[in-house]
């Protein structure tokens, strides 16, 4: 019996939680206009720390979309992946009510779960005892707990699952899930990521490692991703969900299609626990893997959302990576980190850049890297460079790569007939 083809799998809807704002409108406005979302850091004390500023979700209050009683059994992360979902349906027009639940899925990314709670929980043991821990530290610390939350507020009984490989795991996520679709396993899946770890636990983690800025006199301009004076990430946090569909079941609802999600792939460097290999062989071999599942080739890229850390090694592996996977290509393909804007989310970071790489496509608008003053030499690519550029764009490939040598390319195109 001849096998079928592979479904096709469109964008459908997006919700966004961001330190630019809390709605994809605001989020995209802002870092169209190049407007930074680094801040002082107010949601742990930085005392002794080195770095002191970060990208927060300003003016969170999780009542504006969930019942009091529910958010308060829920880690911060959890709250943004939920609030998120909700826009994210509402903005693809789904009906849940006159849905089949069991044909729609949730797959999540993440990289640390509730590490503020896991913080509050060890500090509690130390200073009351163990049987003071918050009865509710375990549901809501976990990682999986963002993607079980979604399903439980929306009644979603389908595939449920949480992609967990640090930086990468947004982007995985994505991918995963429209491998999912195509294969017949679901009909809609809601995917993406998120991440609310800005806590001292984390913070003293990361600094050990002298990982994160330390340019704290001036926030908005710490995140240089691709400048020779970069210095380190700037820690973030968020959500952001994609409502994808079969094409079949888009077209049958009569869905607005906002882009094709045409490619993916992950894989692993298996070099280093931290550390990108200089060569970019795992990154270039990813984007590689994932034009070729979405069948287009090199020349056929018009514009890459970067990973762009803001790191001295991520930025020039990246860019090393680029041209190996594209060729001589890579030097007209404008390149950009959205990252420049944010600081980085983990495990949340490739879902927040794809809203941006969506709305590239949408918009026929490029948004800048920021505080690229002074171009490292080794970067020496596009990388639109402080101002919007318009520009047609009809294939967007987006990058991530996370600790412990973690890959993942997602590629979108325009949705056409």
């Amino acid at each position: 019996m001849a096998a079928h083809a592979p479904r096709r799998v469109v964008i459908t809807g997006m919700g966004a939680i961001t330190p630019l704002g809390q709605s994809v409108d605001e989020y995209w406005t802002n870092l169209v206009a190049g407007v930074s979302g680094v801040r002082p850091m107010t949601l742990c004390d930085t005392t002794g720390y080195p770095t002191k500023v970060s990208g927060e979700v300003q003016d969170w209050n999780p009542e504006s979309f969930i019942d009091r009683k529910e958010a308060r059994r829920m880690a911060r992360f959890s709250q943004f992946a939920v609030a998120a979902a909700q826009q994210a349906v509402s903005d693809a027009g789904l009906d849940l009510e006159a849905m089949d639940r069991t044909t729609i899925g949730v797959l999540f990314g993440n990289g640390n779960g509730g590490y503020p709670n896991i913080e509050e929980a060890v500090r509690t043991i130390v200073a009351k005892g163990g049987m003071r821990v918050d009865p509710l530290f375990m549901p809501k610390a976990l990682p999986n707990m963002a993607a079980a939350q979604v399903a439980l507020q929306l009644g979603l009984k389908g595939y449920n699952g949480t992609v967990v490989t640090a930086c990468a795991a947004g982007t995985q996520a994505i991918g995963d899930a429209l491998h999912l679709l195509r294969h017949g396993r679901m009909d809609v899946m809601l995917t993406g990521g998120a991440e609310a770890g800005i806590s001292q636990l984390g913070l003293a983690a990361f600094s050990v490692m002298r990982a994160m800025t330390q340019r704290n006199d001036e926030p908005a301009r710490a995140s240089r991703p691709f400048d020779r004076d970069r210095d380190g990430f700037i820690p973030s946090e968020g959500a952001a969900v994609f409502v994808l569909e079969t094409l079949d079941h888009a077209q049958q609802r009569g869905a607005r299609i906002l882009a094709e999600v045409a490619g993916a792939a992950a894989s692993a460097d298996a070099y280093h626990i931290v550390a990108p290999c200089a060569d970019g062989e795992g990154a270039a071999r990813t984007i590689r893997w994932a034009l070729e599942d979405a069948g287009l080739s090199a020349a056929d890229v018009d514009y890459i959302n970067a990973h762009g850390t803001s790191t001295p090694l991520n930025d020039v592996s990246e860019t090393v990576a680029i041209k190996a996977a594209l060729g001589e290509h890579a030097y007209t393909v404008p390149v950009s980190s959205t990252k420049s804007m944010i600081g980085h989310a983990l495990g949340a970071s490739g879902a927040l850049e794809t809203v941006a790489a969506v709305q590239t496509i949408v918009t026929g608008t490029i948004h800048p890297t920021i505080n690229l003053d002074n171009p490292d030499p080794d970067c020496d690519l596009d990388y639109v460079p402080n101002t919007a550029r318009r520009a047609g764009v009809r294939v967007v490939l987006k990058n991530s790569f996370g600790f412990g040598g973690q890959n993942a390319c997602l590629v979108l195109k325009r949705y056409e007939d």
